[in-house]
């Protein structure tokens, strides 16, 4: 089960408040989207824009994916143990998530 503690520093806690601006962006251009479908816009017009939505959250999933490598897992590994094997196996399966999406 994936820790809850708020006390807990997680791994995009230095860059938090980017990707909180990044994901604001994320949110206009979905709006944007809609606005585009409301607005009968041309359907490739509409396409392309939901592939830079698709590409925008995929670059966040990808930094966040890095910082929990970097910070969650190697401190984990570095203990060892069972808590190393449940990241090690929480990060192979979060990849094939992303992979299949």
């Amino acid at each position: 089960m994936p820790e809850t503690t708020e006390a807990t520093e997680r791994g995009y806690s230095s860059a938090k408040t980017d990707y909180a601006k990044r994901l604001r962006r994320i949110e206009g251009q979905v709006r944007g989207v809609a606005k585009m479908i409301e607005d009968d816009k041309y359907c490739i017009d509409v396409l392309t824009q939901i592939s830079a939505v698709n590409s925008a959250l995929q670059s966040v999933a990808l930094g966040l994916l890095d910082e929990h490598l970097g910070h969650c897992v190697s401190h984990a590994v570095a203990e060892g143990g069972d808590e190393a094997e449940r990241k090690l196996a929480e990060a192979s399966a979060a990849i094939a998530r992303l992979v299949k999406s």
